[in-house]
């Protein structure tokens, strides 16, 4: 493999730092090194769609549009159960309250945005009214202060929202979870299929060296993680981590590819993304 740094991008949340701590500093045996840059999902997203960068962690609803360009690494990412995103509101509502309302979500380029529509065309009768895309930090003080009806929140909102008094209306993953018995997707690894498949396969397994090494000595990436979680309480970092970083992070296995796939072709029926190709997903992806 190349001893260039390859360009990666991903969050400064707990959950990558923890996972790409021992990659990121030269701690995995002949893995390449990283050049690493921090930036949000909706930032990410951006780049691979634009073809920026060699490895990127990006939302699984994007995939339908970078995936001619880049393959789905099989680890690194992230999936779970008990770990969807929310619906908040001001009052506890039932979900049908919000027929017609203005939801604020993060990004309507997001996995949570997919699972938050498949619910709403389950659960809310006639469907929201209006989504407007804020910052996910500006989410919960719009809903408390009444500015927006509902908000979709994720990551440590799960564990924080109610200092903003706010209540659950309901939990996109337990609706996933319920519908479809898998379990949730939410973040992808993806390499530039311009790499090749040999290298593909080495960067597949630095990431799941990468996680093994971090759940070996967790008080190794600690200071990694604390430097880069924006003033989270340490022990939330844990939480954030453990539900996070799981068998999934390691390898997507079967239920992964499952949950992947149907995520996206459920999207796609109900016109929310485009359609995948048969062999979007395989990993080794087949020659060009």
């Amino acid at each position: 493999m190349s001893t260039a740094p390859l360009q990666i991008a991903y969050s400064p949340c707990p959950n990558d730092t923890f996972v790409f701590d021992a990659w990121a500093h030269g701690r995995v045996p002949g893995a390449p090194p990283l050049d690493v840059t921090f930036a949000d999902i909706d930032v990410t997203n951006g780049m691979a769609e634009r073809g920026e960068g060699d490895v990127l962690k990006v939302s699984y609803a994007v995939l339908p549009w970078i995936l001619d360009e880049y393959a789905l690494l099989p680890c690194g990412g992230a999936l779970g159960r008990g770990c969807g995103p929310l619906v908040l509101t001001r009052d506890a509502v039932e979900p049908g309250a919000l027929k017609g309302g203005t939801v604020a979500v993060p990004s309507e380029r997001s996995t949570a945005y997919l699972l938050f529509r498949l619910w709403a065309a389950d659960e809310v009768p006639g469907d929201v009214g209006e989504v407007v895309v804020l910052p996910f930090h500006e989410i919960m003080p719009a809903v408390r202060d009444g500015r927006v009806d509902a908000g979709l929140v994720i990551h440590e909102a799960r564990f924080t929202y109610q200092e903003y008094g706010l209540h659950k209306a309901a939990d996109m993953g337990e609706h996933w979870e319920h519908t479809t018995g898998l379990p949730i997707p939410l973040g992808a690894i993806v390499a530039r299929r311009s790499l090749g498949t040999a290298t593909l396969t080495e960067l597949a397994e630095a990431a799941r060296t990468s996680v093994r090494m971090a759940w070996e000595d967790p008080e190794a990436s600690r200071p990694y993680v604390l430097e880069h979680a924006q003033e989270m309480d340490p022990a939330v970092a844990d939480q954030h981590i453990g539900l996070y970083v799981n068998e999934f992070t390691a390898d997507l296995g079967e239920d992964g590819v499952a949950a992947v796939r149907g995520l996206l072709t459920r999207a796609a029926a109900e016109g929310l993304v485009p359609p995948l190709r048969d062999e979007a997903l395989a990993f080794p992806p087949p020659p060009a």
